[in-house]
């Protein structure tokens, strides 16, 4: 049975405090001047928590500010003017739960002829426990997997973003330094729904960052052959004080709240890294980067097994064409 690092989620947050006091070896790198002029970024799950600090932080440096999200449109993205002072700000539907959103998200993004230059994976689901969606996959798996493997995909193959080894698009997925330590993909388990509870979702949200990471991996091989014309890097913004455990029992609720409350950082600070990884020089002709906040690091050494990313990206490819009359892979 695939597994993550953890099954309990205060000692998973309690281990996340000690990552804030780990040198921050980049974080004077960062610039006030570092912008995103001229380019057209996407934020996935931009309502709300890190994805929201985002978008302001995106658009106050200049972005074209698209954000793909399923609840509070318009409202969020006025916010988002207000707090950056950008009127560059437009927000889009999209449910990463349900894959025909995907599809027509996709498809209003090369209707319209947008070209994107930087694209921030940020979406999540920490549901509580299994849960079907509508295409009989489970919500975890689908959110915090699968739909980021269909997105990407459709996005490449509609044009909407153009590897360029000159103008290199950025593509960037929200990790967490709790992928280390999970157990290989299981296939047997992979795409199937069965019913799980509380533990099982703890250790799965971070299992899934691993399957992530390694999807992250290969998909950055797939589109640089012999040289860099996308950067594909992932991220984990260290402890954020969000909204994601709104829907945890509510007991471990409680707990979590005054954890996230007492310790954890705000959505502003830990977009910093992610903005730094998104907007610098610094990047220029590199991709398979993994940064743990401002720090530099190798992912779990088996999200490099060349093995395990190709399975991978073939059993999801196969899983998506099973579901989907529409699924249209990238090829490079």
């Amino acid at each position: 049975m695939a597994k993550g690092r953890f099954d309990n989620p205060v000692i998973a947050a309690l281990t996340g405090f000690y990552d804030l006091f780990r040198k921050q070896e980049l974080e004077s790198r960062f610039k006030d001047t570092d912008s995103f002029h001229g380019k057209t970024v996407l934020v996935t799950g931009a309502n709300s928590g890190l994805g929201f600090a985002i978008a302001v932080e995106a658009a106050r440096r200049n972005a074209k500010v698209i954000m793909g999200c399923r609840r509070q449109i318009p409202e969020a993205g006025e916010k988002v003017k207000q707090l950056s002072g950008s009127q560059q700000v437009e927000m889009r539907y999209l449910d990463l739960s349900k894959i025909d959103t995907i599809h027509a998200f996709v498809a209003t993004l090369a209707k319209s002829d947008i070209h994107l230059d930087v694209i921030f994976l940020n979406a999540a689901s920490a549901a509580p426990k299994s849960r079907k969606t509508e295409s009989g996959l489970d919500e975890l798996f689908l959110v915090n997997y699968f739909s980021n493997f269909i997105l990407v995909n459709l996005l490449l193959t509609k044009k909407v973003i153009q590897p360029n080894p000159e103008n290199q698009p950025r593509i960037i997925f929200t990790s967490s330094d709790s992928h280390r330590g999970s157990s290989g993909i299981d296939y047997n388990e992979f795409g199937r729904y069965f019913k799980y509870g509380v533990s099982k979702a703890i250790s799965n949200y971070s299992y899934f960052k691993f399957v992530l990471n390694t999807f992250a991996t290969e998909l950055s091989k797939r589109i640089n052959l012999g040289k860099v014309t996308t950067q594909v890097n992932c991220i984990c913004p260290g402890p954020v004080n969000t909204n994601i455990i709104r829907e945890v029992p509510l007991l471990i609720r409680i707990v979590l709240r005054a954890i996230f409350y007492a310790i954890f950082r705000s959505p502003s600070k830990a977009a910093r890294p992610v903005i730094y990884l998104a907007c610098s020089d610094d990047f220029k002709n590199r991709s398979n980067v993994y940064l743990h906040m401002f720090i530099p690091k190798r992912m779990d050494e088996k999200v490099y097994n060349e093995n395990e990313g190709r399975k991978l990206w073939e059993e999801s490819a196969k899983l998506w064409k099973q579901l989907d009359d529409e699924a249209s892979l990238f090829s490079g």
